[in-house]
């Protein structure tokens, strides 16, 4: 008779604070090139905020482009990351354990990243201020900007509470050595103890804010669509467009997730913890919001299709078997149907088939952002030509120092804090150790957990 074996405490602790030991050279090397890439791009920024906009590409006749697809594409992907953990805590999927960090992790410097490029479009950032001291209620731009900020917000309460445990084991373990990082691990601890009441207050905590931040960004994502929505420009002016972006964001934030979790899994050796069975049920969520989104899309070329009003038939050709059209098929191929396949088939439904499948889905989903944007913006409002959107030197630094800045802070966030929750996990081994005493032995799976 086989008896269930569950992961120790301390080998588990050992695992989530591997990232915090000395690093080799891969580590740094990887951190300097990032740390390059982001720089290009901040130097990209310094030169367009004295030359203009021109400079990545814009113009009268092409006002929006690249920075409005990244704002759309970075926020969704922080939803889709805090949506994910949000959901498996209060279901109590207790596979969730070892990625919940990362998830969450990630949804805040995603977050950051994406939240910048609603300065980085703006030809006069200097004014921001002007949101703040006189806002127009009346414009949609202003309700993004409080309700982006409340998010960011809870957000940072999501990733930090859980921490608070693990941070107490991180104070108590530097308390000799002293030093800043001990005053850090301290005043961030807020005198954890370890007490009953304490358990208490954290569950009920993490608990009210995974309620909150599920219908809070839905709300985000809604009202960044109708920033889109409500100006009445042909291609925009849809009913669909919240739930639309709201399935975008879920859809490209899951796939991303994936990719997070699988390289913290494959640079730090979390094999043991992290398995197949985290990465395929992230496969089958990511399925399942791939067929609602080309439902979505689906959905809303029929219905402009079959109406043909007069002002969109012309954004709708040039997508479909216009200039655009080459770029929205691909879209349809590798961003819908390849990673359909991939994770359907039994063949191809490992992890590095999930990944690529994600890595399209992010991809894909990017693109389908600026399809978005750019076709209806080039169409010219009353008469004349067609304008376009060409991406420069200058926007392309900017976007790939924004999207190389989430993986350098999460490399260096976690030289800090565990990489995964060893309080929770702890928690949830002990449950299952409960569970397995009033179970027979056949009905334990070979994870060691309940079936």
């Amino acid at each position: 008779m086989l008896k269930p074996e569950f992961p120790s405490s301390d080998a588990v602790t050992a695992a989530a604070l591997r990232p915090l030991a000395p690093s080799g050279r891969r580590f740094w090397a990887l951190a300097a090139a990032l740390a390059a890439v982001v720089a290009a791009g901040g130097v990209a920024y310094v030169y367009q905020l004295f030359s203009g906009l021109g400079v990545a590409g814009y113009s009268d006749h092409g006002f929006w482009g690249i920075y409005e697809a990244n704002l759309v594409a970075f926020i969704g992907v922080s939803y889709g990351g805090a949506l994910v953990s949000a959901i498996l805590r209060l279901t109590q999927a207790r596979w969730r354990a070892p990625i919940t960090r990362l998830s969450e992790a990630m949804a805040v410097f995603s977050l950051l990243a994406g939240m910048l490029f609603a300065v980085i479009h703006l030809g006069r950032p200097e004014r921001i201020w002007r949101l703040v001291a006189s806002p127009q209620i009346s414009s949609p731009l202003v309700w993004d900007f409080v309700a982006v900020m409340t998010y960011l917000l809870a957000t940072v309460i999501f990733l930090y509470l859980p921490l608070i445990p693990d941070i107490a084991l991180l104070r108590d373990r530097f308390e000799r050595a002293g030093g800043l990082r001990f005053k850090l691990y301290r005043a961030l601890a807020l005198n954890w103890a370890d007490l009953p009441r304490q358990h208490q207050v954290l569950h009920a905590s993490v608990s009210v804010i995974a309620v909150i931040i599920i219908p809070l960004a839905v709300i985000v994502h809604s009202v960044l669509s109708w920033a889109f929505a409500v100006t009445g420009r042909p291609g925009w002016d849809s009913t669909i467009f919240a739930p639309y972006f709201v399935v975008a964001a879920l859809y490209s934030g899951v796939a991303t997730v994936i990719i997070v979790v699988a390289a913290f899994r494959w640079a730090y050796r979390l094999h043991d913890y992290i398995g197949l069975k985290q990465l395929r049920y992230l496969g089958y969520l990511m399925l399942a919001l791939d067929l609602l989104y080309l439902y979505f899309t689906f959905t809303e070329l029929l219905t402009e299709g079959y109406v043909m009003n007069a002002e969109v038939v012309p954004v709708l050709e040039s997508m479909l078997v216009g200039q655009y059209a080459p770029y929205f098929w691909l879209f349809i191929l590798g961003g819908g149907i390849v990673p359909l396949l991939l994770v359907c088939l039994p063949k191809t439904r490992g992890v590095p088939g999930i990944v690529v499948a994600a890595i399209l889905v992010v991809a894909g989903m990017w693109l389908k952002r600026l399809l978005i944007v750019v076709p209806t913006v080039a169409h010219p409002l009353i008469a004349g030509a067609w304008g376009s959107f060409q991406p420069t030197w200058v926007s392309m630094s900017i976007t790939l120092g924004a999207a190389a800045a989430i993986p350098l802070l999460l490399m260096l966030f976690f030289k800090l804090f565990p990489v995964m929750a060893i309080y929770e996990m702890g928690e949830i081994a002990e449950e299952a150790r409960q569970d397995a005493l009033r179970l027979p032995v056949t009905a334990i799976n070979q994870e060691g957990l309940p079936s």
